[in-house]
């Protein structure tokens, strides 16, 4: 019995250490704040006459900056160009940008900037900002799942937005019946690890 168990403690012994470096391996590590523009993606989807519809904007730039080892320190800022949104067809898209939607004239772009990142646990996170849209500003709460491959960590998360607290659809289309007020956002950033020394 005494031998098992020398057998047995020896064995987990070495194993841990190996268990140990894998749970590190599968967490990214270092800051990552190189963000490949090409990759991002902000999507929506919402719901007309009860039919969802898929949109998106191409283009967006994100400042991000990730820290691994002290993720309360990341932060991030996202410019987005109202006047790139594809809402699902050319009429469509002539409708949103004109003044009871996007108002683009006076209102160009929406801005979000993070205020907190709270680890949940593993590769989960909970990230808090200031979202500004039209000239009004309201508290976002997203959660993350970062995601390591190679030297990028993928960030991948979403939340609902409520169109109304921002005036997007004033006068006759404020009818939530016609386009519902919660729209689904969804985004995903990738980010290069900084290099050594910088």
């Amino acid at each position: 019995m005494k031998l098992s168990r020398l057998l047995a403690t020896v064995l987990v012994a070495t194993a841990l250490p190996t268990s140990i470096g894998m749970l590190h391996a599968a967490e990214p590590a270092g800051v990552f704040d190189q963000v490949q523009a090409a990759k991002n993606r902000i999507d929506f989807v919402f719901t007309q006459m009860g039919v969802p519809v898929n949109g998106r904007f191409g283009k967006a730039k994100v400042d991000l900056v990730f820290d691994a080892a002290t993720p309360t320190k990341s932060t991030v800022k996202l410019d987005l160009d109202l006047g790139s949104i594809d809402a699902g067809s050319s009429d469509a898209n002539q409708e949103v940008v004109g003044k009871p939607w996007f108002d683009l004239k006076n209102f160009p772009s929406a801005t979000f900037v993070s205020s907190a990142v709270k680890p949940l646990g593993g590769n989960r996170y909970e990230m808090t900002g200031k979202l500004s849209i039209k000239g009004k500003t309201r508290d976002v709460t997203t959660p993350i799942t970062v995601t390591q491959k190679g030297n990028t960590a993928v960030f991948d998360g979403g939340f609902t937005l409520k169109r109304l607290e921002f005036a997007i659809g004033d006068g006759s289309w404020s009818d939530t019946s016609v386009v519902a007020d919660e729209v689904k956002v969804s985004f995903h950033v990738e980010a290069d690890r900084r290099a050594a020394g910088k």
